[in-house]
């Protein structure tokens, strides 16, 4: 039998089961590379359930939250992957590389788009606009979403401090709306002490390049000082889509958002900044 001697005093160990207890070394480095992301995902993976299923319980927002159903699952998939050995070990490593490189390249991605987000998170506008643009969103039975109702408090508050600026309620009606979102958002600022001759009425409009491009056309783009009144997480797309349609004088109010809807709102407003940038409107 071939022998060989391990460094253990003077036993000796045979050659075979040597190899065997390398190999098995080996094999646990390997294994530890795979738990740390398996471990990261399963996080991940169990809390975007959770956070969807606390939407869902809270009745924030629309079905959009279920995407992160959808995003909990595929985290899971992926955490029982690395926890597979053989099958991290059957996968090629050109085939990693890309994975990785793709993965990364989406972190860098959304990244940047967060960080223009973010960059007008807390923008605040000037005294003294020729108008003041509301953004509508969703309007229900009982009244204003909570969103839109911040925007209009926001916007009251505003006009309130500059008697002189005018009003324009931009929204139309979706299929789940009782009413034009326009016409809801006229008679809710009213109630609160807005005097109904400084509000003009845009009800055609269904997305943010409608409502400003719809807009536009009570205004002059050119000379008048506008601001434009969404939630902190909508305000980059917004003014961005202004810009793009030629809005020369324009500024964000930024409305809040309610704290635990925040990622749910960044996400969303991450693919609608890639859509609107996929199509040209900004």
């Amino acid at each position: 039998m071939n022998i060989r001697r391990k460094n253990r005093g003077d036993k000796l160990v045979p050659l075979e089961r040597s190899r065997r207890t390398i190999q098995l070394e080996k094999r646990g480095r390997r294994l530890k590379r795979y738990v740390v992301p398996a471990r990261i995902f399963a996080v991940l993976g169990v809390g975007s359930i959770f956070y969807c299923a606390g939407i869902a319980v809270a009745g924030f927002g629309t079905l959009f939250f279920l995407i992160w159903g959808g995003i909990g699952v595929f985290f899971l998939i992926l955490s029982a992957a690395f926890y597979n050995e053989k099958l991290m070990k059957a996968i090629p490593g050109w085939m990693k590389g890309i994975c990785i490189g793709v993965f990364c390249m989406g972190l860098l991605l959304f990244g940047i788009v967060e960080g223009l987000i973010l960059s007008q998170y807390h923008a605040t506008a000037g005294p003294g606009a020729d108008y003041v643009i509301v953004l509508g969103a969703q309007w229900k039975t009982t009244g204003p979403s909570e969103v839109l109702r911040r925007r209009l408090i926001q916007a009251a508050n505003y006009l309130a401090g500059n008697p002189d600026t005018k009003v324009i309620v931009s929204g139309g009606q979706g299929g789940n709306e009782v009413m034009p979102e326009a016409a809801g958002m006229k008679d809710y600022l009213v109630t609160i002490g807005i005097d109904e001759e400084r509000i003009l009425v845009e009800d055609q409009s269904s997305n943010t390049y409608e409502n400003l491009v719809f807009s536009g056309r009570y205004l002059d783009r050119q000379q008048d000082r506008v601001v434009i009144v969404t939630n902190n997480f909508h305000m980059f797309r917004a003014i961005s889509i202004a810009k793009k349609q030629g809005y020369a004088n324009v500024e964000g109010e930024s409305a809040g958002s309610l704290f635990g809807m925040g990622p749910n709102n960044l996400l969303r407003e991450f693919l609608g900044v890639l859509k609107d940038f996929w199509v040209g409107n900004l």
